[in-house]
């Protein structure tokens, strides 16, 4: 459990760096647009320094296209230019704060390490109360040898070395003072050059999940660091649908064609178990039902496949960061027998919703004689979703 921010921390400000490429990493994109747990990895620390109450206002540095991945800034934040090195891009960052006071509290932090968590905040804000700058540190717990030419030389004492990680807190004008005095653009971290200065720099405890995403091989780490799946919330909707049946028409039931003396009317190929399981989705995902994002008003929905309107909605769950964990599927009917067409259903279905078959289930039941369903004169289906989506 993390702390809360004490109710006198002063107001604070954030520079989110998002500019480099991550050439190390070998993806094809920034590293900072990587998907991690449904949604950019950049993003991971804008929500965490906007659900912080002592931080106000911020400044994300990235190109325009990282800027438009990371999506909606949150309030209070701008834009700024990435530089060449990283100093020039902080330096970008210290102008577009240009009218805060020296007094204001500042942190620095690398978009590549996602896992902030306001503890952590919370932990360097305490200390800038009695130091000029504080940074995040872990314990180094390898054994540590000199290298080079492929053999490893002599042991090195770990005891007094750490690993340091950001975000890093500072006094804004104690940040200004470093930048304008540094003579070489050769810091790696905006901490050494306020030790330039002669000034000091407390250490805090870091964590673990401010893991650095520098190679590919990283992703997997921060995901299981970050628990990611612990993360996903799980939504459930319902659907049902009735269609009349008519003589002279196809039936499609399940994303398959049975051969039978009557099909159902519709404006589509009114699908009555796709169209449910369709509804049951959109449900879960909270975004209407069929008839919005389909309406039968729409001459161009006119005898359409349901299955385009099915796989449109496991699109909906992908964009989310989604999954579909089970369809469980019940169509009501008198005739023709569903038992013989079940299994091509379930693969059908799941060759859709791009799952295994394994997590459609497909049934069948009558209304012993009774009613529309009993009377042979419509189909109804139901249908439940059940999404694996991400935390907002």
């Amino acid at each position: 459990m993390t702390e809360s921010a004490p109710l006198s921390a002063p107001r604070a400000v954030a520079i989110l760096l998002a500019g480099g490429q991550g050439a190390r990493a070998g993806f094809d994109q920034p590293k900072q647009m990587q998907t991690l747990g449904g949604k950019p990895v950049l993003r991971w620390s804008l929500d965490a320094f906007a659900a912080h109450p002592a931080i106000t206002r911020g400044v994300l540095v990235a190109s325009d296209a990282v800027a438009a991945a990371a999506g909606d800034l949150p309030d209070g934040w701008t834009i700024a230019a990435p530089g060449a090195e990283r100093q020039d891009s902080v330096a970008n960052a210290l102008a577009a704060l240009a009218d805060q006071p020296d007094e204001t509290p500042l942190l620095v932090h690398d978009a590549a390490r996602p896992g902030v968590e306001a503890g952590v905040i919370d932990r360097l804000l305490t200390a800038l109360a009695t130091a000029d700058a504080a940074i995040p540190t872990l314990p180094v717990p390898d054994t540590l040898v000199e290298h080079g030419g492929g053999e490893a030389g002599a042991t090195v004492d770990r005891s007094a070395l750490a690993r340091v990680q950001t975000p890093q807190a500072f006094r804004l004008g104690t940040l200004r003072r470093a930048h304008a005095a540094a003579t070489a653009n050769d810091a790696t971290d905006d901490a050494q050059l306020v030790r330039r200065l002669g000034l000091r720099v407390a250490a805090v405890e870091g964590d673990a999940r401010l893991h650095k995403l520098t190679y590919a091989a990283d992703l997997a780490i921060l995901s299981g660091l970050l628990e990611t799946e612990g993360r996903m919330r799980t939504a459930v909707g319902m659907g049902y649908d009735v269609h009349r049946l008519t003589a002279g028409k196809p039936l499609w039931i399940g994303g398959i064609e049975i051969a039978h003396s009557h099909g159902l009317e519709g404006h589509s190929d009114a699908d009555v178990a796709l169209h449910a399981l369709t509804d049951a989705i959109f449900g879960a995902l909270g975004e209407g039902d069929i008839g919005d994002h389909f309406p039968p008003s729409d001459p161009q929905w006119r005898g359409a496949a349901s299955s385009r309107f099915l796989a449109f909605a496991a699109e909906r769950v992908a964009a989310r960061g989604g999954r579909v964990s089970h369809a469980d599927l019940t169509i009501i009917a008198e005739a023709p027998r569903i038992g013989p067409h079940r299994a091509a259903m379930r693969e059908r279905i799941a060759e859709i919703l791009a799952v295994s078959p394994d997590r459609v289930s497909v049934k069948a039941t009558t209304t012993e004689r009774l009613g529309f369903a009993g009377r042979r004169e419509g189909i109804a289906a139901q249908a439940v979703a059940t999404l694996q989506l991400p935390e907002n």
